[in-house]
């Protein structure tokens, strides 16, 4: 792709993608007002967006369109309200005022929150732990095979211990350990085992991301630069 052949807007693009790319790896020599402009630039960006597809999808369709056409409603004037006193969130004399706009969101959002965890997180992972033991509509348990119930005695293992580890973490203060809490104790270390596991999983996902971003900022950085030097140098 030849740079020179590109239209005015996306000459723009291409040029300060090159050149943002260039000081977001100027990190690699340290911390220096290159990078911070670059980072500072790229969250006003984000904000910015947010702002407007905030204005654009919820306070223009869902608060100024229905009072221009006529069609107010009660869902209206409620968030018309709500808005009215959220604003004196931002006033300290008068934030109390805003208190229970601000407690119906946070429950709101907590509300959600639960919700896909339950609904998201734990009732799938219980009915994939089960399913593996499916003994098929035949009823027989010797169909399944090996490296299934080895598989699914992992998962069910790995789920109990890491339930177990979060909800009875031991914390002994010089008091004599039990028979009891000696079984809790080795359950919790093999949800630990799998805990970190999973985040070694984790982070390897995020590293080998991180190395392909950095191979494509490092390819777009050669192919803008061979676009633009291929006419001087002819190659």
């Amino acid at each position: 792709m030849n740079v020179l052949n590109l239209g005015l807007f996306d000459l723009i693009g291409f040029i300060t993608g090159f050149l943002f790319t260039l000081m977001v790896l100027s990190y690699l020599v340290g911390d220096n007002p290159l990078f911070r402009f670059a980072m500072h630039v790229f969250v006003g960006v984000s904000a910015g967006y947010i702002v407007i597809v905030t204005i654009s999808n919820v306070i223009l369709p869902q608060m100024v369109y229905p009072l221009i056409e006529g069609k107010f409603s009660v869902l209206t004037a409620m968030m018309w309200a709500g808005a009215f006193f959220l604003m004196f969130k931002a006033v300290p004399k008068v934030s109390r005022f805003g208190n229970g706009v601000m407690a119906y969101l946070v429950g709101v959002g907590v509300a959600v929150a639960i919700g896909g965890a339950v609904l998201g997180t734990i009732f799938p992972q219980s009915l994939g732990t089960i399913r593996l033991f499916d003994q098929g509509l035949d009823g027989n348990v010797y169909a399944l095979r090996w490296e299934q119930i080895l598989n699914g005695m992992l998962i069910l293992i790995g789920t109990l211990s890491t339930l177990v580890y979060f909800r009875f973490h031991l914390r002994e203060h010089g008091r004599t350990v039990t028979k009891g809490l000696m079984s809790l104790r080795f359950v919790n270390t093999i949800g630990q085992f799998f805990i970190a596991v999973t985040f070694g999983v984790l982070f390897v996902g995020v590293y080998i991301a991180s190395v392909s971003a950095l191979i494509e900022r490092f390819v777009f950085i050669r192919e803008f630069l061979k676009s633009v030097l291929a006419p001087v140098f002819r190659f």
